[in-house]
């Protein structure tokens, strides 16, 4: 798809992968086209899930630092809504997206694995916001992202001192989901979508949506769109298929329609 960015589909599975060597530097290259991927993964129906993968030895290692020694406030102010905007693609696609992160999360990178809904993380891996270090914070979701995933005071902990943690760390404050040997990874991330690939596409879509709608809103409004949103599921063919196959005690054949 692109130069450094490209969307493999095998067996329901879109891959959106990362290859800018040596460390997958979210440049505003890659930047558009993370965006295009992203598009290209909500579009098409063959893709049922989706991984964000940087490959066996990086995930992505934060922004490209050379293009901020020189950077002005009225450039960056163009520059870091399009960067939050790139990563809020990935973040609105209706269907699971789970991170296969190896070697290192950082800065950026750590910020498009939150806008992931699951991040599988190597035994040895390490993620972060080292942002403050640089005399900055991070500037595509990590404030805002990090502390609705594990709550003010870490959030607040990891970014104040830009520290990274390690695997085992990032599972206990909930920034993983699950930790596996680094060779196991992208596998790992494969079988965490495999329930998903034949379920209802729909319903998923709308519980994506409702969740994540329902976080930015107060209870009364979540309310009102989540009841808005399973109104809605009663047009679809998976409704009519599910709640038939739950009656005559079989399992539901779902077409995504």
């Amino acid at each position: 798809m692109g130069e450094f960015v490209r969307l493999e589909t095998s067996e329901g599975i879109g891959t959106i992968r990362l290859e800018r060597p040596p460390m997958n530097a979210l440049n505003t290259q890659v930047q558009e086209e993370l965006r295009a991927a992203a598009r290209a993964a909500t579009a098409d129906p063959e893709v049922r899930a989706v991984i964000v993968y940087g490959g066996e030895k990086v995930f992505a290692a934060g922004a490209d630092i050379t293009e901020f020694t020189t950077t002005t406030f009225q450039e960056m102010t163009v520059r870091a809504t399009a960067l939050s905007g790139a990563f809020d693609e990935v973040a609105r696609i209706p269907k699971p997206v789970v991170a296969a992160i190896t070697g290192y999360a950082l800065g950026g990178g750590c910020e498009l694995a939150l806008a992931c809904d699951w991040r599988v993380v190597a035994d040895d891996a390490k993620l972060g916001q080292p942002e403050i270090r640089l005399g900055i914070i991070p500037g595509a979701g990590g404030t805002q992202r990090l502390a609705r995933l594990i709550g003010p005071a870490k959030a607040k902990d990891l970014i104040f001192s830009g520290r990274m943690v390690d695997a085992e760390e990032a599972l206990r404050i909930g920034l993983a989901d699950r930790v596996v040997p680094a060779a196991d990874v992208y596998a790992s991330a494969a079988e965490l979508l495999k329930p998903y690939l034949n379920g209802p596409a729909l319903a998923l879509r709308a519980a994506k949506l409702a969740i994540d709608g329902g976080l930015n809103t107060d209870l009364a409004s979540g309310l009102a769109w989540e009841s808005q949103l399973f109104a809605g599921l009663f047009a679809t063919d998976d409704r009519i298929e599910g709640t038939t196959a739950f009656v005559e005690k079989r399992k539901p054949k779902f077409t995504g329609r």
